[in-house]
């Protein structure tokens, strides 16, 4: 591995250290019989977390919600901890060897996230019953797996390592992109990632190797004021809790398999991420149907809502892709 990746060597050391002191001091070793499936699902979740635009907390969400039967809140505070452990460190490898980044993006995007994320945290922390949220995660992710769809099969679109003739309308785009993802983030656990890597690839045509480490960045960012908000003001993310325990026997596993993720996705295609993260998007949304249906939560007001959802989605998308393609036209 390269020197330059020496920051996320010494925050690896330092997680590991933290982690066994705890484990030790504390005896939780006994944790792992019980939570155990965290730290498997979390495999998966971490490389799919720093190979793409999805942040780890897309793949435990739906497998804690609808699989384990978690509360909603539970898995969107594991979210929000295990994501500081594993895209920080997958930011700090990405950092560290020099990836290619939109920092305007980073800069932009996070400032909105932060009113986002205070919005839904405190204003409107109820605003979805817990069947909505889990209906309103596949139906989201559903319409942006169409979105990275059609970025993917169109092969002679003209892309992009910045944005183009950037200006104070572009900052306010990004601003009020991150707002929204950051909403989306406070509800679920992630959400600025996917909506501002839809907007550089789709408005701006910023290239998927450029995208998705900017994305990864951005979600470390969010995550941390996240986790630093249920910790330290909500108080419902501590030491003993659901969350914290799972959080505990996965951390290790994350510190590892996020930046391998974001390694690998640099060497390599993405059209076979881009392929599996289309199954799991599809995957998740008919086990959310299948599951919520078997427990009947799942009537005709949960299928309009989950279908508004996903239109909105794909509007919102398409907007994005058609408004820049005329600005980019009139502009070459």
């Amino acid at each position: 591995m390269s020197k330059y990746s020496v920051p996320y060597l010494i925050f690896l050391g330092l997680v590991i250290v933290g982690w066994l002191v705890f484990m030790i001091s504390t005896q939780a070793f006994h944790l792992y019989q019980y939570h155990w499936p965290a730290a498997l699902t979390m495999v998966f979740g971490a490389f799919i977390a720093g190979a793409s635009s999805e942040g780890g907390g897309a793949v435990a969400f739906p497998v804690f919600t609808l699989l384990l039967g978690i509360a909603p809140a539970v898995a969107r505070n594991f979210s929000f901890a295990i994501q500081s452990i594993g895209m920080t460190a997958a930011s700090l490898l990405i950092l560290g060897l020099g990836y290619k980044v939109e920092k305007k993006a980073i800069l932009w995007a996070s400032i909105g996230g932060v009113g986002g994320i205070l919005l839904t945290t405190f204003a409107w922390p109820n605003i979805f019953t817990p069947a909505e949220i889990k209906l309103f995660f596949v139906s989201l992710w559903l319409s942006f797996g169409f979105a990275l769809y059609a970025i993917n099969t169109n092969k002679s679109r003209i892309v992009y390592d910045e944005i183009q003739h950037f200006s104070g309308a572009d900052a306010l785009k990004l601003i009020f992109f991150g707002f929204l993802g950051g909403g989306v983030s406070g509800l679920i656990g992630n959400g600025i990632d996917i909506l501002t890597f839809c907007l550089l690839t789709l408005n701006y045509r910023i290239s998927e190797k450029v995208a998705t480490p900017t994305s990864v960045i951005l979600m470390t960012i969010s995550t941390l004021q996240g986790l630093f908000l249920h910790w330290a003001i909500v108080g419902d993310f501590h030491v003993g809790s659901e969350a914290f325990n799972y959080w505990v026997v996965a951390a290790p596993v994350v510190v590892i398999c996020a930046p391998l993720g974001a390694w690998v996705i640099n060497k390599f295609p993405r059209n076979a991420i881009a392929s599996f993260l289309y199954f799991i998007i599809v995957l998740q949304f008919i086990t959310a149907y299948y599951v919520l249906g078997k427990k009947g939560q799942l009537d005709l007001k949960h299928i309009l809502f989950s279908l508004s959802v996903f239109l909105l989605g794909l509007m919102l998308f398409w907007i994005i892709a058609r408004v820049r393609k005329k600005n980019i036209s009139l502009a070459s």
